[in-house]
């Protein structure tokens, strides 16, 4: 049964994803590892094998039914995301193959307008992408590379943010969410501080766009970038939204097909938006897919789900919080959908595969964020992250599961 405006209902949202109904080791799935990505509902999986079965061909270019139709849900799935997003132009979604490609498409264009006496502004809770992109950025223009703190808890430490800006400052990059830690950034407030000084602002939402309520007009941003695998859609399709102000004239990121306007042996004259920005034949399947992911998602109550979502996360912590040996990793008060912790005596490695055997899907590691956990001290984490269709039993599932490998590597 197909989930309908301002419903909730968990068992008939589990439906949605045959994924879920399989068994581990002769156990029941439980999938906990949601911030790597999210798995799919059925009309995910159904959109996409409609658009090979019934019109697949390019799109923009072709003159017959196929390549017509095509065009067709390949823009109105452009409408779609521009709508969920509140953008104020459908023209500023920009398609891409993730978060991390539309990071590098704002900093291909940085690197070739900073200035040696220009800085960058980053956090110590990025993703790889949103930091080493920038890293690289800067050590090609001659930029400064600037990091702002983290509390010991996980939060970040705002009155350093607001230090570090300067009249130099002429980007700002952080995450909306956390993927490591859960902490959920301040992303207005902090986006209004950098635009008195002057600064283009970027968020990661990578982790942020699944939990609801993203408009990208009220943050205020220039670019807000996301995937469309953590959104319930497929994998190697993203978003870049950018103010159609900024990207008109951006620098291109890749030339080829599609982005052109004319060309001759001597030059070549580029496009306008959003085509500017996609040269060749894009991912037209996963664009769909994730036309029909945000449909679906937009049909539950948000306000229910984030509801939900905040109710799984403090059954987790307050188990926590009596579970001998356990600690959480992050402990921000303003936090969602991310429950990392370490088992005092135990590699994270570890604790994930024995989970593993009993069913529990996590992830381990440092979460494509070395320098967070050198920050933290911490060698990794174990991650159980939690999204709609998660359950009050698969959480009390990993603790009955935790105790018992907790016991094994004792």
């Amino acid at each position: 049964m197909k989930p309908q405006m301002n419903h909730f209902n968990i068992e008939e949202i589990r439906a949605e994803f045959p994924i879920l109904q399989q068994q581990i080791e002769g156990n029941p799935l439980v999938y906990l590892d949601n911030a790597a990505t999210t798995q799919k509902p059925i009309v995910v999986i159904q959109a996409i094998t409609d658009f090979y079965m019934q019109c697949n061909a390019n799109v923009h270019r072709g003159a017959h039914h196929l390549a017509d139709e095509a065009t067709r849900r390949f823009e109105q799935a452009r409408d779609t995301v521009a709508r969920f997003i509140h953008a104020g132009d459908r023209s500023e979604v920009i398609w891409t193959s993730g978060t991390t490609e539309a990071i590098n498409i704002v900093a291909n264009g940085m690197a070739q307008r900073l200035k040696p006496q220009d800085e960058v502004l980053i956090t110590e809770m990025e993703h790889h992408a949103n930091l080493v992109t920038w890293q690289q950025a800067c050590l090609r223009s001659g930029a400064t590379l600037k990091i702002v703190p983290i509390h010991d808890n996980g939060a970040l430490n705002t009155d350093a943010f607001l230090a570090l800006l300067t009249d130099h400052t002429k980007l700002v990059a952080l995450p909306h969410v956390s993927n490591a830690l859960g902490t959920v950034n301040p992303i207005k407030t902090l986006t209004a501080q950098a635009k008195a000084k002057g600064a283009l602002v970027l968020i990661d939402g990578a982790q942020g766009i699944a939990h609801g309520d993203v408009n990208v007009i009220d943050i205020g941003c220039d670019f807000y970038v996301f995937s469309g695998h953590k959104l319930f859609g497929p994998t190697g399709v993203g978003v870049l939204w950018g103010k159609a102000s900024v990207l008109q004239d951006w620098p291109i990121w890749q030339t080829g097909g599609e982005m052109i306007d004319q060309v001759t042996y001597q030059k070549s004259t580029w496009g306008a938006l959003p085509n500017r920005l996609e040269a060749g034949t894009p991912n037209i399947a996963g664009v769909i897919g994730l036309a029909a992911a945000v449909t679906w998602f937009s049909q539950l109550d948000i306000r229910a789900v984030q509801a939900h979502e905040s109710a799984l996360l403090a059954r987790a912590t307050a188990q926590a919080h009596v579970f001998d040996g356990l600690q959480i990793v992050g402990t921000a008060p303003d936090k969602i959908g991310v429950f990392s912790f370490i088992l005092h005596g135990s590699h994270p490695a570890d604790v994930g595969f024995l989970l593993d055997r009993q069913g529990i899907a996590i992830r381990t590691g440092a979460h494509c964020a070395q320098p967070l956990m050198h920050r933290l001290g911490l060698p990794g984490t174990a991650r159980a992250s939690f999204s709609v269709y998660n359950t009050l039993d698969e959480v009390d599932a990993l603790f009955i599961a935790l105790k018992k490998t907790q016991q094994m590597l004792a």
